[in-house]
């Protein structure tokens, strides 16, 4: 190391620091990187590799753009690798020697707050887990909005279906986790998520976690969170606090509140049924549309968009809280202009949730500032808007600040079309500063000087073609033809010589240069100070600034909800009482939520999909005659559709949205669970039917009384006997044992003797039409069991060749035959 030149011994240094991370080091313009990870940076962004050095001290090296480097590093941050920004901390002119060089922040999947490296509509979440036993204890932050939530949880299968609730970009790990926990690494490796290596405290240091979450929010007691003794997630909550210090290495003013959570204050959802239901993605392409949220989400602001999502996938529990939500959604929906005052107020908003996340972490230019502004302009419109409104959620949503003082801070001191870079001036309004303006108006004058200068010498020496000009090297200049050096005055002294021509210089001409290029640097450094002090007083006002965004993007929720239930003709559902008390597998038949009725329900998106008049509506009944509905018919007729529409429709009208039907008297459930179809799960080394089968238990060991079920085809994956035993156990143990209102569609047509046995089961069927050996599919859910199987008429319509049909037929003829009646179960 002893022969590398100043800068590469200081390189080394910083690198040493941030061993894990990527080294953008600025030099000059550029961020160089060398060593290996020019080797990495040059592979992955698809850059030249260079050189620097000479012989056996020649590194690898390569470079960016200062100016335009946020692609390059969102490029490698979305390939899961950490950038560190390394920059100059002194002034050149001042230093001694090599310039200092720090790191001054380090960039992660999960930390990430620059603009251009999020995605609008969805959460940017880092999540830290610490595990004692069968217990583990989660946290998880936006650091670009500051939400921060922590959970306890005491099952492996609840703290998976968080994880992939949350879908964070980077978890935080120990070591004797990584080393002893290979079914959870697995699982986050098979999700990609970046698992980082940190120090999280085991459950007998909660203790410590506690005193430092206390320091960090400045509060006494952390009850006001919802933490009232030694929760496990706070040696989570603790890391997670520690780490944003040491990557933002910048102020966490919007970090300033962390909320415990339980998962009975929300409908549970995991993530099977997320996946069946479709309600963020779909099951095939995994595309956005044609998925729940899709149909759903017509907000006009990012972070309403975002809280949408959030209300999909974890709807409420409580009825009053659905029904303020409901009140608002159909008094919104009852006014068009309403609706369209609102939209259009609503369309000149930014992202103020993730201005105030980078205003308050020291990351926001003048532009920030600026689009800060103009958002909370809008704000007394929107209270002017809804001031005439009566329900009492948009009431409440009104009682956010207009933060006026702020508006007019910015709009004083910003000028109104900054440039991006605040760090070259430009940025304050005149006015503003007496200070600033001083130095401006020297400049000004000097600059007027110099624009005068030309034609007072053109007049004085009789030269004509006298030039006045500029370059950064050599400064201000008067250009003489060499025609005409012999007419040059006395007082002209010779600066440089060119083929045509000679520049001179004056002694007044360089007192000039001298007073504007000094103005000039002052007003930069000053401009940067002031723009500085606004954006640090901006930031004391985040928790402010937090509420508004939330509010605003509640209303932005509502109202979108409001548009779609009038758009696609939804209707207000009656929301019955509250959950059952009964724990699980406590109960009988007729014990848990109240009757369910749905009129003419329709699945909102396959009616979306093919069209409103081509979509067949159906009726649901389920009470203490009907809590366990048999659906038989073939596939294609539209049983997997049925059942999938009762869950959306519950599911909707508990985060508060109005539902596809005439009529819906919904009760509250505690979760919904869903067995539709199978995937082998490859990363654990499952089969289908190994995953049917955990999924089934998965069910009937949580669901209570107060759940929803939707079973289709269980057993299918086996022997026929061992599957249709399985069935009936199935269906009888859910019935006797849970009593959850359950539509389980099958293939077993002879399940739904069932029906015979048990009070409570009923029978349905999909209905079609049969013409000799053709079917015509009716999509009409009809009372009673279907008359028979269509699997050989369905395979006819598919296309399969007619001797395959024909040899079917016969086989079919004499099982039959030889199987009998298999009696009663």
């Amino acid at each position: 190391m002893s022969d590398l030149t100043p800068m590469m011994k200081q390189y080394r240094q910083v690198k040493e620091t941030v061993p894990d991370a990527l080294l953008f080091f600025r030099l000059g313009d550029f961020y160089e990187m060398f060593g290996d990870d020019a080797l990495v940076a040059s592979k992955e962004l698809e850059i030249t590799l260079t050189g620097r050095g000479q012989g056996d001290n020649r590194s690898p090296m390569c470079g960016v753009p200062y100016h335009s480097v946020t692609p390059y590093i969102s490029k490698l941050i979305s390939k899961g690798f950490k950038v560190a920004v390394c920059e100059q901390v002194e002034d050149p002119a001042l230093a001694k020697g090599i310039v200092k060089r720090e790191v001054i922040k380090i960039i992660t999947p999960g930390t990430v707050l620059e603009e251009g490296m999020l995605r609008e509509k969805v959460n940017n979440y880092l999540m830290a887990l610490s595990l004692a036993g069968k217990r583990t204890g989660l946290a998880y932050i936006d650091v670009s909005t500051g939400e921060f939530r922590a959970l306890d949880a005491d099952d492996k299968k609840v703290l998976f279906d968080e994880i992939e609730r949350i879908s964070p970009a980077e978890v935080l790990l120990s070591k004797e986790v990584i080393g002893s926990d290979k079914e959870l690494v697995s699982f986050l490796e098979a999700k990609n998520i970046l698992i980082t290596l940190y120090n999280l405290k085991d459950i007998s240091e909660t203790d410590l976690a506690r005193q430092k979450v206390l320091r960090h929010f400045g509060v006494p007691t952390l009850e006001g969170f919802g933490f009232t003794g030694d929760e496990l997630c706070l040696c989570a909550v603790s890391p997670i606090i520690d780490y944003l210090k040491e990557t933002q290495k910048t102020s966490l003013a919007h970090v300033n509140t962390v909320k415990r959570y339980r998962l009975d204050n929300f409908m549970y959802i995991d993530a099977s049924a997320r996946r069946n239901l479709e309600l963020v993605e779909t099951v095939k392409e995994r595309s956005f549309e044609g998925s729940l949220l899709w149909l759903l989400d017509r907000t006009k602001t990012p972070m309403g968009s975002r809280l949408l999502r959030s209300w999909v996938v974890s709807p409420l529990c409580e009825k009053k809280q659905i029904d303020a939500r409901l009140e608002a959604v159909g008094e919104l929906a009852k006014s068009s202009i309403l609706r369209q005052e609102l939209e259009a107020a609503l369309d000149d908003i930014r992202d103020i949730e993730r201005l105030t996340g980078k205003i308050a972490s020291a990351s926001a230019n003048a532009r920030d500032l600026v689009a800060l502004k103009e958002s909370l302009l809008r704000l007394p419109k929107i209270k002017e808007i809804l001031s005439a409104c009566s329900s009492v959620l948009l009431r409440e949503l009104l009682s956010f600040s207009d933060l006026t003082d702020t508006v007019s801070l910015i709009e004083s001191s910003i000028v109104d079309d900054p440039p991006f870079v605040i760090k070259e001036g430009g940025l304050i309004k005149r006015g503003y500063s007496g200070e600033l303006d001083e130095i401006v108006g020297a400049s000004t004058k000097g600059k007027e000087w110099i624009s005068r200068l030309e034609e007072t010498e053109r007049q004085r020496t009789g030269i004509k073609n006298l030039k006045v000009g500029f370059t950064k090297v050599f400064g201000y200049y008067i250009e003489i033809s060499s025609a005409n050096t012999k007419y040059a005055p006395m007082d002209y002294i010779r600066k440089q010589t060119l083929v045509n021509c000679e520049r001179y210089i004056t002694p007044e001409l360089k007192e000039k240069e001298s007073m504007i290029l000094n103005a000039a640097d002052r007003v930069v450094e000053m401009e940067y100070s002031l723009f500085c002090g606004v954006r640090d007083k901006v930031a004391g006002y985040s928790k402010e600034l937090q509420k508004i965004a939330l509010c605003v993007a509640q209303i932005d929720v509502l109202l979108s909800l409001a548009s779609v239930a009038v758009s696609e003709n939804y209707v207000r559902p009656e929301i019955e009482q509250g959950l059952g008390t009964r724990e699980q597998g406590s109960g009988a038949r007729g014990q848990g939520p109240e009757g369910l009725i749905i009129t003419e329900g329709r699945h909102p998106v396959a009616e979306r999909t093919i069209g409103r008049h081509k979509f067949v509506p159906n009726d649901t009944k389920m009470d203490e005659k009907s809590s366990f509905l048999l659906i038989t018919g073939p596939n294609m007729a539209g049983k997997s559709t049925y059942m999938k529409q009762v869950a959306l429709i519950i599911l909707m009208a508990q985060m508060g949205s109005f539902v596809p039907a005439r009529s819906a008297r919904v009760p509250i459930v505690d979760r919904i669970f869903t067995r539709v179809g199978a995937l082998d799960d490859l990363y654990a080394g499952q089969s289908t039917f190994m995953v049917e089968m955990l999924e089934t238990s998965n069910i009937l060991n949580n669901a209570t009384s107060d759940s929803l079920i939707i079973l289709d085809e269980i057993g299918r994956g086996t022997a026929t006997f061992d599957g249709m035993s399985l069935a009936a156990a199935v269906c009888e143990y859910i019935h006797a044992k849970i009593g959850a209102k359950t539509l389980f569609a099958t293939h077993f047509h002879e399940i739904t003797r069932l029906a015979d046995q048990y009070p409570g089961m009923k029978n349905l069927n999909a209905a079609v039409k049969e013409e000799g050996d053709h079917i015509t599919f009716l999509h009409k859910i009809a009372d009673g069991p279907a008359d028979k199987s269509y699997g050989i008429q369905v395979a006819k319509l598919a296309g399969l060749p007619p001797e395959v049909i024909k040899r079917a037929k016969e086989v079919y003829n004499k099982l039959e035959m030889v199987e009998g009646d298999l009696g009663r179960f």
